[in-house]
């Protein structure tokens, strides 16, 4: 008797068991199903103020206008690098550069080990379906571009390595099969094929024959605009959208704010000992004049509106496949670019021109309440990659610097940081100095050091006394400049001392016009922001070497391959 109870016990124990084992199977079977999609966007050299809803009268931005709109609009969003690699390095890795150690004059790709923990591929590892479009300008693995790791990495690949330029089938053959010549448009039929899962765009590299439908997906959609590299190249062709031909210059288009001729400047922004403007990179030549300055904006303008109208139709499909109420968008850029405002170009400081970005975080699945709003915490790119992995319900990696946005989304919390770090460690003989900066709502600081590059004007004239193309004498990075890259790193942390500071009372003065850092009635918040970067940048730099690879001119050379300027 007691042997059949026993029996019948175990009998109902397993049925009891097993209804829980199916059970449970379908709730991971139905979370896997509802987690949510992810479209990160990423824009180049977009500034804050480059669209309608961050000020822009101008510019006509509709979709991401109501994007904002219907999401949460960060309005103190900054980078933490403003040149294009180490800033999408510090998006995928969650890492300020001084850590993850990749720029254009590092010598260094990043290694495998720390590519996995970049945000792509941990979704990837969590069940998500990826796929990356448009640009990348991170090297990755030994042999950096051409190592293929980027593009084996993703179950879709439709992208280039470096610039794209406005007609990106004359830079990379992966794009020949797009109907489309110009870079948006391109791109657009990319985004098209990843969503509708039918296949029909050759060029791309698929690794799994169909997106699964019961899986969610990561897409990344990398532009290469309103970049230099891809509105120089405009050329107003019979192919070109009417976008691109027409709109905007029938407006007399404003010079910005505190904009100086190069002809005009009698006070540079900054002492010429610490910045040379005279080397600058010619592709930036453009802020010189006001005419070239207003062809320039218009270009970018367009761009702008050109991708709008591919938000636009990407929300659209997400409609009609049903998959708008479970696809949160993000959308940012790498960071800013000068205009000649105070007779400057180019980018690589850091006012708030280069590193105030906007960021837009739409999520349909949060309450309708915690949306339709504007944020001006304390923000930065590193907190993308983490805000991410915690909404898609995957553990945020302890190498990881950023902050979790999730609880300014839900409206629990206000601000996940007191003060903001900026740096830039492109310091070269194209007369741009190393600088950083620590900021919070009302102040920032800004300290610089001494470039002691060759300037590159001294170059150009060498190599044309000597009949030598000056592009790799001004561009190859060889192995001793990955030694001097890591003085430049640690310098600062070792002793190095500043040669000139900053300081600008942001509540009155945001476009950073007046330095009181030797205003004695300032002396007291000068020293106190000083004790702030110091705490700052240590905090940045982490403990331990970078896990990167040696990725030089003498390194590829070694391989028998070459490095062409990205």
């Amino acid at each position: 008797m007691r042997i059949g109870k026993i029996e019948h016990f175990k009998s109902a124990l397993g049925f009891i068991l097993g209804i829980v084992f199916f059970n449970a199977i379908g709730i991971l079977t139905t979370f896997a199903q509802e987690r949510p999609n992810f479209i990160f966007i990423l824009t180049d050299d977009q500034s804050y103020g480059y669209m309608r809803c961050t000020g822009n009268p101008i510019v006509k931005t509709p979709n991401l206008d109501a994007l904002a709109q219907e999401g949460i609009l960060f309005t103190n969003a900054h980078i933490t690098s403003a040149i294009c690699t180490p800033s999408r390095a510090s998006i995928l890795t969650s890492q300020f550069e001084r850590k993850h150690g990749i720029n254009f004059n590092s010598g260094t790709s990043m290694a495998e080990e720390a590519w996995e923990q970049t945000y792509p591929m941990l979704m990837r590892g969590n069940g998500y379906y990826t796929g990356w479009i448009g640009k990348n300008h991170v090297p990755v693995g030994e042999g950096g571009y051409k190592s293929g790791i980027m593009e084996g990495s993703f179950d879709y690949w439709y992208a280039g390595h470096g610039h794209l330029g406005f007609y990106p089938k004359e830079r990379h053959r992966i794009f020949n099969g797009a109907k489309s010549e110009t870079q948006v448009e391109v791109i657009s039929e990319g985004v098209s094929d990843f969503l509708s899962n039918e296949e029909k765009l050759q060029g791309a590299l698929r690794f799994v024959e169909n997106r699964p439908e019961n899986r969610p997906f990561m897409l990344s959609v990398c532009f290469n605009l309103p970049h230099s590299a891809g509105t120089s190249t405009m050329e107003m062709r019979e192919t070109d959208d009417t976008i691109y031909k027409s709109l905007y210059r029938d407006i007399e288009m404003p010079l910005p704010d505190h904009y100086v001729a190069k002809k005009d400047i009698k006070n540079p922004k900054l002492p010429p000992a610490i910045h040379r403007a005279e080397d600058r990179q010619t592709s930036y030549a453009f802020v010189d004049t006001p005419s070239d300055t207003k062809e320039r904006y218009v270009r970018q303008l367009q761009a702008m509106t050109g991708i709008d109208r591919l938000v636009g139709r990407l929300r659209k499909m997400l409609g009609e496949q049903n998959l708008d109420r479970n696809t949160i968008i993000v959308f940012t850029s790498d960071h800013g670019l000068f205009m000649g405002q105070f007779g400057l170009g180019g980018k690589a400081l850091c006012y708030e021109i280069t590193t105030h970005v906007p960021l837009i975080i739409y999520d349909p699945t949060s309450k309708k309440s915690t949306r339709r709003r504007k944020s001006d915490a304390l923000v930065q790119s590193v907190d993308i990659a983490p805000t991410l992995l915690s909404m898609a319900g995957i553990p945020i990696p302890k190498s990881y610097q950023g902050r979790d946005l999730t609880d300014i989304l839900s409206g629990t919390k206000t601000s996940v940081r007191n003060y903001l770090y900026t740096e830039n460690l492109w310091s070269t003989h194209f007369g741009n100095p190393r600088c950083e900066s620590v900021q919070n709502k009302e102040w920032k600081y800004i300290r610089y050091y001494r470039n002691e590059n060759l300037p590159a004007r001294k170059i150009i004239e060498t190599a044309q006394e000597m009949n030598i193309s000056p592009t790799g004498m001004l561009y190859e990075i060889h192995d001793s400049d990955i030694a001097i890259y890591r003085n430049y790193v640690e310098g600062p942390l070792q002793g190095e001392t500043a040669v000139y500071e900053e300081l600008f009372d942001l509540s009155a003065d945001p476009d950073e016009t007046t330095n009181l850092a030797d205003k004695a009635l300032y002396a007291k918040k000068l020293v106190e922001m000083q004790v702030i970067w110091k705490k700052e940048i240590q905090y940045a730099r982490g403990k331990g070497f970078p896990k990167v690879l040696r990725y030089t001119a003498d390194s590829e050379a070694e391989r028998s391959f070459g490095i062409k300027p990205k």
